[in-house]
């Protein structure tokens, strides 16, 4: 395998530099910021990455106010014992997206946070408390006891909450294979995802950094080299 100094190395190479490839790189996730976030928060990242998973992230960004709305603020405690009345109107509430399925989800959503929430103390503290050399485990858990949380919304969503952990983007991946991980161009099979998760470790240990630097580092070594503006806007979107 490549070791993570020629990835980084040819990474500034393309960025102008290790200056300008610092600037481009997330913050270091704080585990405290996790376990401060309010349930209602995870449940309403939880809905948004759902609803974002197959749409156009900036309808869902647009309409997000109306979501707040009608989903009540996303308190775990108040919609996971909502009738199913509540919940049938919703699908004809134009206020959101009307996808039956997926606003089931959060109903779903909502009693699987409770349920962790009850269990770790808030699930926030939960998601502080596990390692990121564990990540495919995590997953793992999300897509079981969740809903509509396997896959890559699964990835999206602990990354926008702030934990530390891999994407495995298209880049990303591109960058694993150039390194000679044997994985698939998709990394969707659990065997691809331990193999990732051992390189990631194993860079980790190599470099000290968090895997979310790791993972950035990657996706900007390797593919499309987009200018600093349309990296940020890609990034928001969680390309």
């Amino acid at each position: 395998m490549t070791s993570f100094k020629a990835i980084r190395a040819r990474a500034e190479k393309r960025k102008g530099g290790a200056s300008a490839l610092k600037k481009l790189l997330p913050p270091i996730p704080d585990p405290r910021s996790l376990i401060e976030l309010a349930d209602d928060r995870v449940l309403a990242e939880m809905a948004r990455r759902v609803f974002s998973a197959g749409f156009a992230w900036s309808v869902i960004e647009a309409r997000w106010p109306g979501f707040e709305e009608a989903f009540l603020g996303f308190q775990p405690a108040t919609l996971a014992f909502k009738p199913d009345e509540f919940w049938e109107a919703l699908v004809s509430d134009t206020r959101i997206v009307r996808h039956g399925a997926k606003i089931m989800s959060v109903r779903d959503n909502a009693r699987f946070v409770q349920e962790i929430a009850a269990e770790h103390g808030g699930f926030g503290r939960f998601l502080a408390n596990w390692p990121s050399s564990d990540e495919v485990g995590l997953l793992n858990l999300l897509a079981k006891r969740g809903s509509r949380l396997g896959g890559n919304t699964g990835q999206m969503l602990l990354r926008f909450l702030g934990w530390d952990g891999f994407v495995t983007s298209k880049d990303v991946t591109a960058c694993l294979r150039d390194a000679g991980l044997d994985i698939a161009e998709e990394v969707k099979s659990k065997t691809d995802l331990a193999k990732v998760q051992a390189q990631f470790n194993a860079w980790a240990k190599e470099t000290g950094l968090p895997y979310v630097r790791i993972s950035r580092i990657c996706a900007m070594s390797i593919g499309e080299n987009y200018e600093a503006r349309e990296l940020t806007r890609r990034t928001r979107r969680g390309d």
